[in-house]
């Protein structure tokens, strides 16, 4: 390289590298959680050197969601090049390039919120186009397929091969991509069209008393708009108060997010004890969590809010029990995942390949539920429930 490239490639690797730092951190702790003060100290730059590249954190946000595309679309590249690659090697090839850059699956997943109208257009479109160029290969000329169905389990199993960034499971990463490949093959024997129907769903009861009022309001703008984007006088408007009444009721907008996690919490761990009492089979147990769950995450705005914004909590006191609730509550899943297969005769997993698999199971309905695909549709709780219990069971070949 001649000394006048080496220096025109430097601003293309400055800014590729701001943009990995700031993916780091967005990823880390949340978007509305990072200055631009701080992606300028972990890239070891000024903050004016990093608005010369970007105009504000938007920009910088849509520059990092759009290069974690280009990545999506690299590794396809790269999976679908192999020559007399079989589906099963492309599927191998695809799961092992997006678990080395989970970020560049997740990020926008996480963000969409934050992103202009234009820019979700993009990723939206790019993203569609590499998802056709697996369904062509991974299910070639399967004319059992609809349409529908090939982009369902398309976009499920971006959700299964992303989920690792979710997640820290003991595992080294030739295992995990084991894991990851094997729930993936679960998946695309499924075929959404055959999901049994569900009961409907029971609507909430109208909330009674002052504070759920908030709760409902409050839960259901930071679904909208996300948790940063929303203020107390918001939300006392929402339920025809003042913004300062509001704090007769929760001491802090984080003690609001507190309280609509501890209702979703409440609402799944009665699904816990419905399941236990209605069975002792390891295998039914975990199906009837999926169902319970489904219906929690679909019923209100509560569970996926409580979910999406863990970062914004990360460092409250007063949270720290809701949070090991929900760690809790995700234990029993993978407890369960290895006697299930133990008792269908599959041997027994260990705890990092559990976790592997729990996760991939519950990141394909809180992708679709946080990027609103499909969930107007009756069949979509059946359809999700009938997706993670397929990818959930024990392989039979």
């Amino acid at each position: 390289m001649t000394v006048q490239s080496a220096r025109a490639s430097r601003p293309a690797d400055r800014r590729r590298q701001l943009i990995d730092h700031a993916a780091d951190l967005f990823v880390q702790r949340g978007y509305p959680h990072v200055s631009m003060a701080d992606i300028a100290r972990a890239a070891g730059v000024t903050a004016p050197s990093l608005y010369r590249h970007f105009a504000d954190k938007r920009d910088l946000l849509g520059a990092a969601v759009l290069s974690g595309v280009d990545d999506l679309e690299t590794c396809t590249d790269r999976a679908l090049s192999a020559p007399q690659a079989t589906a099963d090697d492309t599927l191998r090839a695809l799961i092992e390039a997006i678990a080395k850059r989970p970020d560049s699956a997740s990020l926008w997943r996480w963000t969409g919120a934050y992103l202009s109208d234009e820019q979700n257009r993009e990723v939206a479109l790019r993203t569609r186009a590499v998802l056709r160029r697996w369904a062509d290969i991974l299910f070639g000329d399967d004319h059992g397929l609809t349409d529908w169905e090939r982009s369902q389990l398309t976009w499920a199993l971006l959700s299964v091969a992303g989920s690792s960034a979710v997640h820290k499971a003991r595992l080294s990463p030739t295992r995990e991509i084991d894991e990851l490949v094997g729930r993936a093959r679960r998946l695309l024997r499924l075929r959404p069209s055959l999901a049994p129907p569900r009961p409907p769903a029971i609507p909430a009861l109208p909330s009674t008393t002052r504070r759920d009022e908030i709760l409902d309001a409050a839960s259901h703008l930071f679904a909208e708009r996300g948790y940063a984007d929303v203020g107390v006088d918001e939300i006392g408007a929402a339920v025809g108060i003042s913004g300062p009444s509001v704090y007769n009721h929760f001491p802090s907008k984080a003690a609001i997010l507190v309280g609509i996690g501890q209702r979703s919490a409440a609402r799944l761990e009665a699904g816990v004890m419905a399941a236990y009492a209605a069975s002792d089979d390891p295998a039914q147990i975990l199906d009837a969590l999926v169902d319970s769950y489904v219906t929690v995450i679909t019923a209100t705005p509560d569970l996926s809010v409580s979910f999406n914004n863990a970062a914004a909590l990360a460092e409250d006191p007063a949270a720290r029990e809701l949070l090991e609730t929900q760690r809790r509550y995700v234990a029993r899943w993978i407890d369960l995942l290895p006697q299930a297969d133990a008792a269908a005769g599959e041997g027994r997993i260990g705890p990092g390949e559990a976790a592997v698999g729990v996760h991939a199971a519950l990141s394909i309905v809180n992708d679709a539920v946080r990027l609103r695909r499909g969930t107007s549709r009756p069949e979509f709780g059946a359809q999700m429930a009938y997706l993670m219990k397929g990818v959930l069971s024990a392989d039979r070949g």
